[in-house]
Order: structure tokens, then sequence, then C-alpha cells
């Protein structure tokens, strides 16, 4: 018998321990099921900071609340204490629902008829913010205790807390301690003071009471909120009689700052930032940015003062970009003169906006030159008036300065010699350099031709800050960073670092447009260029100074002009005051230490012809040489004559030095004795030399073919075959008197020199232009002519 009933009794035991298994299956089952965190449940807001910490905006989340999820870990201890002693004290023990505190609400509710509670626990609070349900009734609360079980069994007391904690209302639409500590206080959670975290304990249970902007509007807690936070502080020292000491603390007034003052930094730079991250998917609740906000101020206090002192002359609008050359990182960002002036466009973000660049890519042509071999910064350029093709350039102010150095060109702005170097680039040319620059929404090179190179095309601030910022940087572009966390890697290489250091030195020396100002010795330099587009519709001035590169806009987003949007007087002032308001607040602001290029030298050279000095040059100077690549050879602008002393004209050899002398004469190539007579700059003319071999001089130069371009092809109607006529000019040595015109070798006919000879094609094809002087030395040059209907 006993062996029967030993083998009835462990089948019921067997049942026993299954089902206690199942039982215990059942939560372990729900918590390991997969199923979405708590922190996908809610939508979140963006905190953008700038790189010291400095909050700038916190944006609504997508259901317009202002919602941060922050993990427990980086909640202050006492608000998570505080909370709990508030609202729940027994909230680590119980399954997600307190029997004694439902009935000890519905006592107090439906049997005495006080004040409505609900006795609803942390988590079932937390099930009610998740589903949104309506606890009024007996029935809304079953529901409500049901979800906190679900919740219960599907997430630990560490996830639940959590999520109540970045869900619970604190005023208005603010949700989350992370949102209410940052809104309230300007701080993270982490920070907050002991009378800080207690408030914002007692704020989820009333939280419309005694808030900014509610009925006492001076941002002191009122005197309602101040008493139940104190309460909740008298049972807090009960559990903590070490902080018994902070009670005086709890005595001062405790204020919290209006969400409508919540920080509104920067908006063209977060609006960009934000419209970055979502192009790009990103997520994160937290970004730091680039930007300095101290910068950022100083930025915006020199716009908007500089706006309203010349609003007399119409200058409404502005824009700044600062960026610092060391990380590309962009310090400040100013999109317009008031982001909030509607009659200004104030919203549009003027440093993305294309616009034309005028004058300011002109560096970038003489960098290339010095690249391609074609000029160094002491080459002397023709500043005369010049057809390329059928484009025929003209200075700014009308006038020509004849003989010009390149660095001289490029700060005075002259616009001849910038396209003349322009029409001799190779592989890269400007529009290629721009194209491998990463200058956006450009035309077909044919679109712009040569006129890219006065402000053709057109350019965002930001993509002329790289560009500035590649010269200050050696010749490496790297992209602008707005984040922290963009990496800062090695860019590309488009200039040599010995044509970027040149360039650079030759922006050096362009004079400030406020002598009183530059007269002062600084030891911080400038190096800086102006623009003007076409119809003055923008000015511009760009630079470096220390670590930064500075871009300055002023005009219209409409694109109306006025004729005071000169670079030099509209722009630059407003350049000046930044550069200096930063060096005067920044005392230790520097330069970083670049080490010169290793392949670059210093030669000796004539002013007035910048080549190699020969024995007669007067003035000697010196410039940076590119060995092997720089373009040198010896001056041949002065040029001894043997004079008889007693006719005065020079003489044949052999030369007797009993009744000869010797003279020195500068010979300009005609089109600079040209100016230089139109101007009333008057130069010694050399003499007519006698006709006896190797009398008076050495010989001068060929003459050179100016039009038409080199590998041009001009295109005629099939109907002006005949009449339409090519102009044929070309430069000419001072002593040369005529010039001689060949096509394929046929004669066409003369000109005095530095006068036009007028061709007429008969038909198309290729042609060999050839033109040869009366000392026999020539020049020749391909010409294509084709046909359009």
């Amino acid at each position: 018998m006993k062996g029967l009933f030993s083998r009835l009794r462990w089948p019921r035991w067997h049942n026993v321990l299954v089902a206690l298994l199942l039982v215990a299956a059942v939560p372990v089952a729900c918590r390991l099921w997969p199923h979405d965190p708590l922190r996908a449940w809610l939508p979140s807001s963006t905190a953008v900071y700038d790189d010291r910490g400095q909050l700038l905006r916190l944006t609504l989340a997508s259901d317009d609340r202002y919602r941060l999820w922050v993990p427990l870990e980086d909640i202050s201890p006492a608000l998570v204490d505080g909370v709990l002693l508030h609202e729940d004290r027994w909230f680590r023990w119980h399954p997600g629902v307190s029997a004694w505190g439902l009935m000890r609400g519905a006592w107090v509710t439906y049997v005495r008829h006080g004040n409505p509670q609900g006795g609803s626990t942390v988590t079932m609070q937390l099930a009610r913010l998740l589903w949104h349900l309506d606890t009024r009734s007996p029935g809304g609360k079953l529901v409500q205790a049901m979800r906190a079980m679900q919740l219960e069994l599907q997430y630990s007391k560490h996830d639940i807390l959590e999520a109540y904690l970045n869900a619970a209302p604190y005023g208005r639409n603010v949700e989350g301690v992370g949102a209410a500590s940052l809104a309230y206080f300007s701080k993270p959670p982490a920070r907050l003071s002991l009378p800080e975290a207690l408030t914002l304990a007692v704020i989820p249970q009333e939280p419309a009471r005694g808030l900014p902007g509610n009925a006492n509007g001076t941002g002191v807690i009122d005197k309602a909120l101040r008493a139940s936070r104190d309460r909740l502080f008298a049972r807090w020292v009960e559990r903590h009689p070490e902080d018994a000491s902070a009670r005086p603390l709890f005595d001062l007034p405790l204020r919290l700052r209006s969400l409508s003052r919540l920080p509104f930094e920067a908006p063209h730079f977060v609006e960009q930032v934000l419209a970055d991250r979502r192009l790009t998917g990103g997520d994160d609740m937290r970004v730091t940015t680039t930007l300095d906000l101290g910068l950022q101020h100083s930025l915006e206090r020199q716009v908007r003062q500089y706006v309203d002192h010349a609003s007399a002359r119409g200058i409404r609008n502005a824009a700044a970009l600062l960026v610092d050359t060391r990380d590309m990182g962009i310090k400040a960002m100013v999109g317009s003169a008031d982001y909030f002036d509607p009659a200004i466009f104030g919203q549009v973000n003027g440093t993305q906006a294309k616009r034309s660049p005028g004058s300011t890519l002109k560096p970038f042509i003489y960098a290339l030159g010095f690249d391609q071999g074609i000029l160094h910064p002491e080459t002397v350029l023709r500043d005369v008036p010049s057809a390329f093709g059928p484009y025929t350039p003209e200075n700014f102010d009308g006038r020509f300065l004849g003989p010009v150095t390149a660095t001289q060109a490029l700060i005075r702005s002259r616009n001849i010699p910038a396209v003349q170097v322009a029409a001799r680039l190779g592989n890269p040319n400007l529009y290629q350099f721009l194209r491998d620059a990463g200058v956006s929404r450009m035309q077909s090179e044919q679109h712009y031709g040569l006129a890219l190179v006065l402000g053709g095309g057109e350019v965002t601030m930001q993509e002329l800050a790289g560009l500035y910022a590649m010269l200050a940087n050696r010749g490496e572009l790297r992209p602008l960073r707005t984040e922290a966390t963009q990496p800062n890697g090695k860019g590309t290489r488009l200039l040599s670092e010995e044509a970027s250091f040149m360039v650079m030195d030759m922006l050096r020396q362009n004079p400030r447009p406020d002598d009183a100002v530059a007269a002062q010795p600084s030891r911080l330099p400038v190096y800086w260029k102006t623009g003007t587009s076409w119809g003055f519709r923008d000015a511009w001035t760009a630079g470096s100074f220390g670590p930064y590169v500075l871009v300055v806009w002023i005009g219209n987003f409409d694109s109306t002009g006025n004729p005071a949007f000169v670079g030099v007087d509209a722009a630059a002032p407003l350049f000046f005051r930044i550069a200096d308001a930063l060096r005067a607040e920044r005392p230790g602001l520097a330069e970083p230490i670049r080490r010169n290029p290793p392949n670059l030298r210093r030669l000796p050279i004539c002013l007035a012809s910048g080549d190699l000095p020969n024995t007669w040059c007067p003035q000697v100077g010196s410039t940076w040489f590119i060995p092997g690549k720089s373009p040198i050879k010896v001056s041949n602008v002065h040029r001894p004559v043997v004079v008889d002393n007693r006719s005065g004209k020079p003489a044949c050899p052999p030369f007797d030095r009993e009744t000869t002398h010797t003279e020195v004469y500068e010979y300009w190539p005609s089109d600079l004795a040209r100016v230089f007579a139109q101007a009333g700059m008057a130069r010694r003319t050399p003499p007519p030399l006698p006709d006896c071999q190797g009398g008076g001089q050495p010989p001068g130069d060929p003459p050179r073919i100016t039009s038409p371009l080199k590998g041009s092809t001009y295109q005629i109607r099939v109907s002006r075959f005949g009449t339409e006529k090519i102009a044929f000019t070309a430069t000419t040595d001072a002593g040369v008197r005529t010039l001689y015109w060949f096509v394929d070798n046929a004669y066409v006919g003369s000109t005095p020199a530095g006068q036009t000879w007028m061709w007429t094609p008969e038909r198309t094809g290729r042609f060999l232009v050839r033109v040869v002087d009366d000392r026999g030395a020539s020049d020749a040059r391909d010409l294509g002519i084709g046909s359009v209907e």
C-alpha cells in the first residue's frame, strides 16, 4: 500500500512544480519578449549647445512638448529620492499598484468627499502618461492599474522610474526633468541644488502651480509651491539629517525662468545645424556645436551697431561669418542684421545665399598663376585698355594705371591685369579650380567665360570662407564644421604652399581704409580683399586675422542695388570693426605658427620691370620666387644709348670716349607708353637709332600679339562673311615704328606700332596670324573662324 500511495503522490508534486515554473516563467517571458524601450515611446526635443556647453536653443519635440530624455544616472539623486519620497515611498517593493494607496484614495474621494486623490503609484502615473488614460472614473482607474502591472512585467524598476522622470508634467508644455531643469534653472538635472531638486520633485502633482508666466509673473515660486516644497524638505531631513544645515537655503527666494526667456541664440546657425541633421538622420538629443557664444554676441553687436550707424546711406542689412582656420569650425554666424525683421527678410540665412562675389576671387587667380609659372608677386602687368575676343573689361574706376606689379594689381583690385592672368591659365583655370573647391550650382564654363574673374559667377559666404581658409592653411581645402563631433581630418590640396604663402603676403600689404588706425602698429596682421558686384548689389570683404577667417557682406536679399554698396566703403569698415573688437576682447589673440614653405626664395628684382636687375636698373627690390617655376629674365626696360656729344644723337660704332657719352633710357612697350602719355605721366622718349649695325643699344623685346586670343575661335554669321572684321593688335618695344601683319604667310597689311589692323575673313577654317616688327622680330598664334546661321 505504501508503494501505491507513493506512486500516486509523485504526479501531484510534479504538477505543482510545473505550475510554479509556469507562473515564474510568465514574468520572465514578458521581460524577455522583444519590445521597444520606454525611451522610444516619447518624442524628444533637441538641445543645441555652443562649444563651451552654453545652451543655444531647446527645440520642441514633434508633439510640441519640451522633453529631453536624460538617463537615470545623470539625474540628481536628491531629485530622484525626492520624487519617490513625495509620490511613492514603496515604489521599489510594490508590483506597480498599491492596494493601500487605492483604498485610501477611494475613501477620501468617494466616502469623505474630500479633495480627489487617485492613490496612483509612479508606475500607474507613467501608464496614464504613456497611454493617455482618463483615470477620473473607477473604470479608468482599473485600466490604469492593469497597464501599470503590464509595465512592471515588461520593464525593470530602473527603466520605469527613468521613464517617469522623463515624462512627468512640469507646467505648460514642459515634460521631464531634463527639459524642466534646463528650462527653469539653465542647468542639467545632475547639477541641481537641493532646493531646486525638491522644487522639481513636487511640481508634477500640480504642474500649473506657481510657475513663471502665471499670476505672480515675477519668476519667484508662489507660496503654495514653496510650502509644498518645504513640507517635503521636512520629511527629507527625517531621512537625511545631515542635510539639516541646508535649511537657510530654503529661506531664500527661488526663481524659475519663464519659458518665454528660453535661449534663442544664433538663430541662423542653429537652424542650419538642425536642417543638416534632418538630412543626415542625426537623432542625438544633445548637439554640441563649434559655435563660440561670446564671439557670436560680439559679431551680432558689431553688425547691429554698424547697420544702425550706416542706415542713412541705405545700408539696412548685413551678414558676417567667422571661421577658425585651425579646425574649420564656424565660431560665429550672423545671417542677417535682424532675424526678427520681416522688412529685410531677416530669417533668410545670408551666409548660404548665392551672391556675386565681385573681386574677392582675384587672389585665387594669382595663386593659380604662381603655381603655373606665369608670374611672381612683383611681375609687372599691364593695366591698359584691352580686349579679350569679344570681352572688353574695364576697371571699377574707369582709369588705367599702365605698368603695375601683381601685388599692386591685387590690392588695388585692378580688373585688366586679373583678366590677363586668368586668360593665360592652363589646367586648372579659375572655373575648374572653383569646381574642385566645391562651389555649388555653377553653370557651364562657356556661360561665364573670363567674366568669372570679376564676379560673373555666384558663391555663398560659406564657400568663400572655405576658400580664404584654404589660403591661410597653405593651400589645403577642408570642409567647414558646425558640430564638435564632425571629423577634422586632412583636406585636399588645391594650391601649393608657396603660392598660398605669396598670395597671403600680398593681401597683408593691403592698407586699411581707415588711415588713422592704420598708422598704429599692430602685432596681428590682417590679410584682406574687397569685392563689389555688378550693379552695386553686393559689397564684400573677406580675409583673415589671427586664427580666424572673416567674411562680411552688405546688400539686400531682394538684390536691389545701391551705389553705397562698394566693398571698400561699405563692407570693409564693418570687417575691421569686427576684427578690432575681437582683438580688444581677446588680448591673447595670435596667428597660428606656420612655417615658411621650404621651396621658396627671395630674389632681387628691378622694381620697374619685375625682372632680374641689369646694370642700368636704378631701383632694386626683392620678391618671393619659386625656383624652377616662377618666370624670370634679365630686365630690358633700362637700356644704355651711346650719344654723340656734339649732335646729341645716338652714335655709330666704333665709339670714341672723348666725343660720346652714355645715357640710360626707359624702353616701355607701346601699349604702356600710350597709357603714360594719356595719363600725363611724362616719360623720356628714347631717340631713334641710327641705321648703322649695333648703333646705340642692344636689341629690344619682340612684339607680342594681344588680339586675337591664343587658340580662340570666332563665330561669324554666314551672311556677314566678307564684311565682319577681326582686330589684330600687338605690343611692341619702344624703338619699333612699324608692324607687318601676315595670315597664313600672306601679307595683309601694316600699321604704326601700337595701332590696330582690322582683318576681314573670307571663309571658315584655321589660320596662322603672324606679326613682324621693323627689326625683324615676330610673334604668331592660331586663329579659328567658324560659322553660324
